[in-house]
């Protein structure tokens, strides 16, 4: 079966067609630059065009940077707050003249890490983390998600919260080494691992594909996965979550 899966992100609105059995992607992978203020409007108005550019007509699912329950987006990270409380799914709907279902964009990334990634994810607790502009982050125990965390945004101390520590847009902004910004982002992991106790970090997002760039400066007790799926895990697992979402 084949479904439009679209990533939401406070940079970039990415999308290809999938193939839901096998994971993989039946188009090409289109990006649009997200619009500045991300509102709804402007968002709604790209993700029409990325459908319209691939010629999409059939259900599309979609990862956005929020809370999502009942298919209304209930928080807003580095888009608008204009979307606190707006039923996403029938916004989005109405723009592409297609069904939509939306769920967080960390818990899409997991979910398809957990379909067609590591076969390990099945087993303990698996905090799975993506690293952009923001911290997205997805738990996933005995290989059920459980949706919605917003770990991203977990206070370190008098830094402030671990996203605007340890992003890799921080780390950009600030022209960071990678040990510099490693540092930071172990910071957050250790964190983590004194809250949580995971059985395995699992890492997403633009910086699983140079681990080598970082990896060395990581000292957490618990093992250190790059994901399989890399970048293309949000897509994946928007188009995943129209079975069924999580919530």
């Amino acid at each position: 079966m084949r479904v439009l899966g679209i990533d939401i992100g406070g940079s970039g609105i990415k999308g290809a067609i999938v193939n839901i059995k096998t994971g993989k992607f039946e188009s090409k992978r289109i990006r649009f630059n997200t619009p500045v203020g991300a509102t709804p409007k402007a968002v709604s108005h790209v993700v029409a065009e990325l459908t319209k550019e691939l010629k999409w007509k059939g259900r599309i699912g979609v990862g956005f940077p929020a809370v999502v329950k009942k298919q209304k987006t209930l928080t807003a990270s580095n888009v608008s707050n204009s979307w606190i409380g707006l039923d996403a799914s029938k916004l989005l709907s109405k723009a592409t003249g297609s069904t939509v279902t939306v769920l967080n964009d960390a818990d899409a990334a997991a979910l398809a890490e957990c379909e067609f990634g590591r076969s390990r994810l099945d087993k303990g607790l698996i905090v799975f983390i993506t690293i952009g502009t923001g911290l997205g982050t997805a738990l996933l125990y005995n290989g059920r998600l459980i949706p919605n965390t917003e770990l991203g945004h977990l206070k370190l101390g008098k830094v402030g919260s671990a996203e605007v520590y340890a992003a890799d847009s921080v780390r950009k902004l600030k022209e960071l080494t990678w040990r510099a910004w490693a540092v930071r982002f172990n910071k957050y992991l250790a964190e983590m691992e004194f809250l949580m106790h995971p059985d395995m970090f699992v890492i997403g997002g633009g910086v699983s594909k140079q681990p080598e760039l970082f990896m060395p400066y990581l000292k957490v007790k618990a093992p250190i996965h790059m994901a399989k799926l890399k970048n293309q895990a949000g897509i994946i697992g928007a188009a995943l979550a129209t079975r069924q979402p999580p919530i």
